[in-house]
């Protein structure tokens, strides 16, 4: 069986019982589930898990679950799926228009839940400007490969080995090569609204990175430094000039 990193979902739900169904559900089908009863929890782990995917109930003790999605999205495209008691068609209205991705009322079966998890998370992975992204799931340049299905990144078919925060950082590159991204955008993707504005961290695993997947890290031929500002992929056609 493949290696590959297992998507993470984070179950937000203040009903234990729904909550331990989802999660025995979920794992049983090879996520990682992660599950927050409160919308304060959920947005810590929002930001510090890094989830694949959100299943938000609306009704939560805290406060309502409208106000975890415009706060999430303000600052990242997460998938969100609602799973409401709510059914009139305002609410689910009010949900889509601030955000969230789909809406599923309760009760709802397994199958149908499973089938929105997956098509929030292709929609995900092909929702990039990238054609070869949208078309296969992967980026090619050079002899790199960043595969966002099995959540690997390969250098001349070998497997790199990254940890999963040095593949969130290379695949978000990768998802806008040629593109310069700040060190307070990639910061603000990777770890969400409240991470340091010290780019210390993110230097540790750009050197970690450089050593695993760059054939010289001294000599950068994928990921370079713009001085000051923050990291930029190598597209394509950047490695027939250098040849």
């Amino acid at each position: 069986m493949s290696n590959a990193l297992k998507e993470k979902i984070l179950v937000v739900e203040d009903d234990r019982g729904i909550g331990k169904f989802l999660c025995t559900n979920l794992s049983a089908n090879g996520y990682d589930v992660v599950v927050s009863e409160t919308g304060k929890v959920a947005l810590e782990l929002i930001s510090s898990h890094c989830p694949d995917c959100i299943l938000l109930d609306l009704g939560l003790p805290d406060m309502d679950g409208d106000q975890i999605i415009q706060q999430v999205r303000s600052w990242t495209r997460t998938p969100i799926i609602v799973i409401s008691a709510r059914t009139l068609e305002t609410d689910k209205a009010n949900a889509l228009d601030l955000g969230a991705d789909d809406y599923l009322t309760k009760p709802f079966s397994t199958v149908e839940l499973l089938a929105r998890i997956r098509a929030a998370l292709r929609h995900t992975r092909t929702s990039s400007e990238n054609g070869e992204i949208a078309m296969q799931g992967t980026f090619h340049v050079g002899e790199l490969c960043v595969d966002y299905r099995k959540h690997r990144v390969f250098r001349s078919g070998q497997d790199m080995n990254l940890t999963p925060n040095e593949f969130r950082i290379v695949a978000l590159l990768g998802m806008h090569a040629g593109q310069v991204l700040t060190y307070k955008h990639i910061l603000r993707e990777l770890w969400g609204p409240s991470a340091s504005s010290d780019n210390k961290i993110l230097r540790v695993h750009m050197a970690n990175i450089r050593r695993k997947i760059e054939p010289n890290p001294d000599e950068p031929i994928y990921i370079f430094t713009e001085v000051g500002v923050g990291y930029r992929m190598a597209q394509p056609d950047e490695m027939g000039q250098q040849n």
